[in-house]
């Protein structure tokens, strides 16, 4: 019976997915308690994307006042460190209180503590000599930052997570990693006047995107100072009187104030006693789930970044309504992962949905049309800059269904959110044409592309 728990749910991690899953189910009327071993909003919340998006705005001025010099203004400009973090975290403060609060508000008890399972129904409080049960249990403990730990000198060497609350900005950071965070915080720390070198042991940034994309964006970012070293990772890093001398592969010795390591992100699932509970992980260490988000053992279920499905805020949340529509309101419901639109707030930033060129060859059996397009933005015109827009479709020849969108420029993250509406619906190329375009604007060229890319004339960039 249910009233021989504590709980009807106890929710473990009060980050987007857990706190909509724990208010939801609360709301419906059921006992809910929610569990966090630090701060309540999560990765995205307190050491994820809104921080720094909020870094990449700030880093982003100093390209501004370049551009607004070739429109005549004169622009006399002093950053101060101190007071953005200062600035940062009285935003990030009040945006925690908010979600505790509207956790009060729809009636779940909140628990700041480690919560580890005991069984299947059971956890404890570590550190507070508590114990409490619950009729079904939701992990939702997100990931956390991956580092080589057998790397001589590792311990010199921050993570993101380390980013947001350095003393004082260095003038000197060396970034290992090629992913998002890592281009992310190379635009950053650039953007802020900082000497940036990005290392990647990989061919190029951004794996997993699309080639163009990925080409197209590693050029721009050298456009904006940043150095990047591919095909090479470290070797060691030495600690000197005057900083810190990374020691690479390929013979290089660079010297800097900062290192900092963005090699990825590993499901947070060490020590929460899941054999214990019967929560077994899969292969990649993550928890494994079915399509409903229910784990191995029948009364607890996980969402999020944990289960490593896909790491987006967003998706998080949508899970978090799925499991909450299937368990308490009768309505099987599995998230649909196609489509999802995800944007990368490098500098310029990038918005993609849909399939990249190779996906949809593989699986629109190698007949696609590929639409293709590189122009300099207007708001460059009186700048000399060199930098370019690119804009790419890809297009299932047989359906002629638009599969891919790939933007690299200003306010791409914006535009990908409408396209992927356009996407989603699985609307062909002739009615993103019979879309009349808004002028002058760069997203009118999304409706207004006519030539397709050629076979065998495929660019890198």
């Amino acid at each position: 019976m249910a009233d021989t728990y504590d709980y009807d749910l106890f929710v473990i991690g009060a980050g987007s997915g857990g706190v909509r899953a724990a208010r939801l189910t609360a709301l419906g009327g059921k006992r809910v308690a929610i569990a966090e071993e630090h701060r309540v909003g999560g990765t995205c919340v307190i050491r994820g994307c809104v921080p720094k998006k909020f870094m990449v705005m700030a880093s982003d001025f100093a390209h501004q006042f370049e551009t607004a010099e070739g429109y005549g203004w004169t622009v006399e400009a002093r950053f101060d460190w101190p007071e953005f973090l200062q600035a940062k975290d009285v935003e990030i403060a009040r945006l925690s209180g908010i979600y505790a609060a509207n956790l009060g508000k729809a009636g779940v008890d909140l628990i700041h503590g480690r919560a580890v399972l005991k069984d299947a129904h059971t956890v404890e409080i570590l550190g507070k000599d508590q114990t409490v049960t619950a009729g079904k249990i939701l992990i939702a403990t997100g990931g956390r930052p991956w580092v080589p730990e057998d790397l001589p000198g590792i311990e010199h060497a921050i993570t993101s997570e380390g980013a947001f609350h350095l003393p004082e900005l260095p003038k000197r950071i060396l970034i290992a990693g090629g992913g998002y965070i890592a281009v992310e915080f190379a635009g950053i720390f650039a953007g802020l006047g900082v000497e940036t070198t990005l290392i990647y042991r990989g061919p190029n940034i951004l794996r997993g995107f699309d080639d163009d994309v990925r080409a197209h964006l590693a050029g721009e970012i050298e456009k904006r100072g940043i150095t990047v070293i591919l095909g090479c990772q470290h070797e060691a890093i030495e600690k000197t009187e005057t900083g810190l001398v990374n020691v690479l592969e390929n013979g290089m010795r660079l010297e800097t104030d900062v290192v900092m390591f963005a090699t990825g992100r590993v499901p947070h699932v060490k020590a929460l006693g899941l054999e214990t509970a019967g929560v077994e992980l899969n292969e990649d260490g993550a928890i494994k789930v079915d399509a409903l988000s229910k784990t191995t053992a029948d009364s607890i279920w996980a969402i999020g970044d944990v289960t490593d499905r896909m790491n987006l805020t967003p998706v998080a949340i949508r899970e978090a309504v799925a499991f909450h529509e299937t368990v308490y309101r009768d309505n099987p419901q599995a998230f649909d992962y196609e489509a999802v639109a995800s944007a990368v707030f490098s500098q310029p930033p990038v918005g993609v949905v849909g399939l990249t060129e190779s996906e949809a060859r593989h699986s629109c059996a190698g007949e696609v049309d590929v639409y293709v397009t590189r122009f300099r933005p207007m708001k460059y015109a009186f700048t000399g800059s060199d930098e370019r827009v690119l804009m790419k479709l890809v297009v299932d020849a047989q359906s002629q269904k638009v599969v891919g969108v790939h933007i690299v420029g200003p306010e791409a993250p914006e535009m990908i959110q409408l396209a992927a509406i356009a996407v989603k619906a699985g609307l062909t190329k002739a009615q993103w044409d019979a879309t009349c375009a808004v002028h002058p604007t760069m997203a009118e060229e999304l409706v207004t592309l006519k030539e397709k890319q050629q076979p065998g004339n495929m660019s890198a960039g």
